[in-house]
Order: structure tokens, then C-alpha cells, then sequence
């Protein structure tokens, strides 16, 4: 994915906080990503990890597992 996304492909909205299990944004937020300018978008990711924590979902890994 961009460097400019916090999408990890992990589309799946926590019914309880309405946030993204991937990255944490809410539908609307995914809905209007791509017509926001690079710098909210960028304010927007920096809260993400927060916004998670708060919420009390754990970042989705989408990084492979050392075998």
C-alpha cells in the first residue's frame, strides 16, 4: 500500500467503535480518503495508533510471521 494510506487490507468494521480493524479509520473517513488533502490525511494517520489504543483494538500485522 502508498506510504500516504494506513490501509492494510484488512476492511472489517468493529461494530462496538465503528473504527476499521486495520487501520482504525471510520467508513466515512475511508469514503472521502482519496478527495482529502495529503496533509489531513497525514494528521489523520499520526491519530490512528491513539485513536486504536483508545478504542482498544490492536493494529492489524500484516507482516509475515520468521518461520
Amino acid at each position: 500500500m502508498s506510504k500516504d494510506t494506513p490501509c492494510v487490507a484488512v476492511c472489517m468494521i468493529d461494530p462496538k467503535t465503528k473504527l476499521c480493524f486495520g487501520c482504525g479509520r471510520t467508513l466515512p473517513e475511508i469514503a472521502r480518503w482519496h478527495a482529502m488533502e495529503r496533509a489531513e490525511r497525514l494528521a489523520l494517520m499520526a491519530q490512528l495508533p491513539a485513536r486504536m489504543a483508545d478504542a482498544g483494538l490492536s493494529p492489524f500485522n500484516t507482516a509475515p510471521k520468521p518461520a
